[in-house]
């Protein structure tokens, strides 16, 4: 299937958007694209009086949680909160961001062990 005109994102109705994506996203699976589209929907909510808002939300839910983690979903993801509960969400970006999270983790208690040791290392002069 083509992709969609960014044009037309801006013009069709929501359940023929949604249609459209739909079959784009199951036939290509290019999650990328299909997130775009959703960005600039959401983008499209926030500019006119029709609602936008959750569109696809099983779609972006499977893209995010189910699919291969892209740089294109760690990009967009912070743009689907309202998406998500608060425990899918903290699963989410542990997904998305497995090894900044490590070494957060691990950076964070290197520094309470070195605090422990020589407490004058971090007092402030």
């Amino acid at each position: 299937m083509q992709e969609l005109p960014y044009k037309k994102l801006f013009e069709l109705r929501r359940a023929t958007l949604e249609d459209k994506i739909g079959k784009f996203y199951n036939e290509s699976r290019d999650e990328k694209t299909t997130i775009k589209y959703l960005v600039a929907l959401q983008i499209r909510d926030e500019l006119c009086v029709d609602d936008f808002s959750f569109v696809l939300s099983e779609l972006v839910r499977h893209i995010f949680l189910k699919t291969k983690t892209t740089r294109a979903l760690r990009r967009y993801y912070y743009l689907f909160l309202d998406y998500f509960t608060a425990k899918e969400w903290k699963h989410l970006t542990s997904r998305l961001f497995a090894v900044k999270m490590f070494v957060a983790e691990k950076i964070e208690k290197l520094m309470d062990l070195i605090e422990e040791a020589r407490p004058e290392a971090f007092a402030v002069p």
